[in-house]
């Protein structure tokens, strides 16, 4: 197969483009950073991106988007910066297969955060999409996008909704700021109240689960959950730290919530588990593994 990964250069797109290099596919990648090294990579302007000459030039049996913006607070103060990032960028995208090639099949990289706080849980791909910032919202908005293109064009998509995904690569959010608290801090302080709650999944599994979809998804704009429909209190992830770094010291939490953050997250991935995914590697073993890495970079 021909795949062309949108945001390679970035924490998932960088995991998919060597997943599927290492099973011998040929791997395109693109992204706003320079690269004069592989010739298989198309570098695009991030004020103005244009795909059309790259779908003119050559084909793809599969685009995966891997790119945008991906922080709840920056979203909040940069909503236009945000908007194209996530859902213009994603338009534009899909008008280039639609001019040049509408027989290539699109993966959009959404996320949870469509979602809310949801009434129950688990969480599943019916549920009303309630976001609670402009990120969530803009990601609905690409979902709303793929439908456009799909209902319209006959365009092959699907929007998978990545909960909380993690693993080496990753330089920001909650296991890269537990890290470096607990090397500076004999007392942790966190946000909330440590009783909410994320369903995280290992980007090995996420690039394992693009693979299944690629495979076994009817891209008729299919919905579908990316998560491992376990849930853990941020809590026992602060524990987790605590015990491979340092035993000692005091975790506490302010209370405080932070604009545009869930409370309680737990997917079905029925529709998931349908396709052959079954998770590969645990919380647990994750977790160390990460710190591993993250220790390795000094």
């Amino acid at each position: 197969m021909n795949i062309l990964i949108i945001g390679s250069k970035g924490f998932i797109g960088n995991h998919a483009l060597n997943y599927f290099k290492q099973k011998n596919d040929t791997v395109y990648g693109c992204d706003v950073v320079t690269d004069y090294v592989d010739e298989n990579y198309f570098q695009i302007d991030v004020t103005n991106s244009d795909y059309q000459i790259i779908f003119e030039k050559n084909k793809f049996d599969v685009c995966i988007n891997c790119s945008g913006a991906a922080s709840v607070p920056l979203s909040l103060e940069f909503p236009l910066k945000d908007f194209y990032l996530n859902t213009l960028n994603v338009f534009k995208i899909l008008d280039a297969i639609r001019l040049h090639q509408p027989n290539c099949k699109f993966i959009n990289l959404s996320s949870a955060a469509v979602y809310g706080n949801p009434e129950r849980l688990p969480i599943e791909e019916t549920f009303v999409s309630k976001p609670l910032s402009p990120y969530g919202i803009h990601k609905m908005q690409a979902e709303q996008v793929c439908n456009e293109f799909n209902h319209f064009y006959n365009l092959k998509t699907c929007s998978v909704r990545i909960f909380s995904c993690y693993g080496n690569g990753l330089k920001k959010q909650l296991l890269w700021d537990l890290y470096h608290k607990f090397q500076s801090n004999k007392t942790i302080e966190l946000f909330g109240t440590g009783n909410e709650t994320r369903d995280f999944i290992h980007v090995q599994d996420v690039v394992t689960a693009l693979d299944l979809i690629i495979q076994n998804c009817t891209f008729e704009n299919d919905i579908i959950n990316l998560a491992n429909a376990e849930e853990y209190k941020i809590s026992y992830i602060a524990q987790l730290f605590s015990s491979f770094l340092n035993p000692n010291a005091e975790v506490t939490f302010n209370n405080i919530t932070k604009l545009g953050d869930p409370l309680n997250w737990k997917a079905d991935i029925s529709k998931l588990e349908k396709l052959g995914y079954s998770k590969s590697i645990s919380i647990e073993n994750g977790v160390e593994d990460y710190i591993k890495w993250v220790q390795k970079l000094k």
